[in-house]
């Protein structure tokens, strides 16, 4: 049973990881690394993540600095940010490229907000499945009655607790977003 409940509340705990992971990628106007998260670049053929290739820095709080460590591939991280349409235009000056975050209009707060409900809502339907799993789990167990219904209980707990969490992340990332 105290596997079952660990398990559980670890699966939990990483669905919650994820949705943060997630929700960083929505822009609020602000220059953030994670926004270039999943640029791949063709570093001599080979698709590499750009963190490997460049260090990114926050000049300005709304600026990117990209300043690669091989200058030769200065064009190559250009095209890759093109690729993997982040909504960005790099402006390459020959030792760094910068990129500028547009100021975010109302109505694209809204869509942003948007995203991160339902981010949200995916992560509350992920956690409803693992407790769906997990008290299948505690009915298959031979145990009585009694510590099956508590065994439940407690899985409640959980996503009553992990819940909560989702709600106060995402009341928070609409804060960020709808703040000019």
């Amino acid at each position: 049973m105290n596997d079952i409940l660990m398990e559980t509340e670890l699966k939990m705990e990483t669905a919650i990881e994820s949705m943060d992971k997630r929700l960083l990628n929505i822009r609020a106007g602000r220059a953030n690394p994670a926004i270039l998260d999943g640029v791949m670049v063709a570093y001599y053929g080979v698709p590499t993540p750009l963190k490997q290739l460049a260090t990114i820095s926050v000049p300005e709080a709304r600026q990117l600095m990209i300043k690669p460590f091989d200058r030769s591939c200065l064009s190559a991280i250009e095209k890759g940010i093109y690729e993997a349409n982040v909504g960005l235009t790099p402006n390459n000056n020959g030792e760094v490229i910068i990129l500028n975050i547009p100021v975010l209009t109302e109505e694209t707060r809204r869509d942003y907000v948007k995203q991160a409900k339902t981010i949200t809502e995916e992560c509350k339907i992920a956690l409803r499945n693992i407790r769906q799993d997990a008290n299948n789990d505690i009915k298959k167990l031979e145990v009585p009655e009694d510590d099956i219904k508590n065994g439940q209980d407690e899985v409640q707990e959980y996503i009553n607790k992990y819940n909560k969490i989702v709600d106060e992340k995402l009341k928070v990332k609409e804060q960020e977003l709808m703040t000019v």
